[in-house]
């Protein structure tokens, strides 16, 4: 999936392309495509610290989108197939 679909998918209004919930969607892109790369090439560790920080910033975004509004996070969670 590309940037721009991703963010077809997840706006929330026709001029959105940063809000939380595609933030949420384009960082999980990126830890599957890195996830990916990194079952490949075990002995990567730059790939390994990325996909870390990644994982991070995707928990810090659904944290604060929980906080925020609720619903949405349950939304966005859903659509990705993610845990609460």
């Amino acid at each position: 999936m590309t940037k721009k679909e991703i963010i077809e998918k997840f706006r929330i209004s026709d001029k959105d392309t940063g809000s939380t919930a595609v933030q949420v969607a384009l960082v999980t892109s990126k830890i599957l495509h890195l996830a990916d790369h990194v079952k490949k090439h075990k002995k990567d560790n730059h790939s390994k610290r990325g996909l870390t920080l990644a994982v991070s910033d995707r928990k810090k975004l659904l944290s604060y989108l929980k906080d925020s509004n609720e619903a949405q996070y349950h939304e966005v969670i859903g659509k990705l197939g993610l845990r609460k």
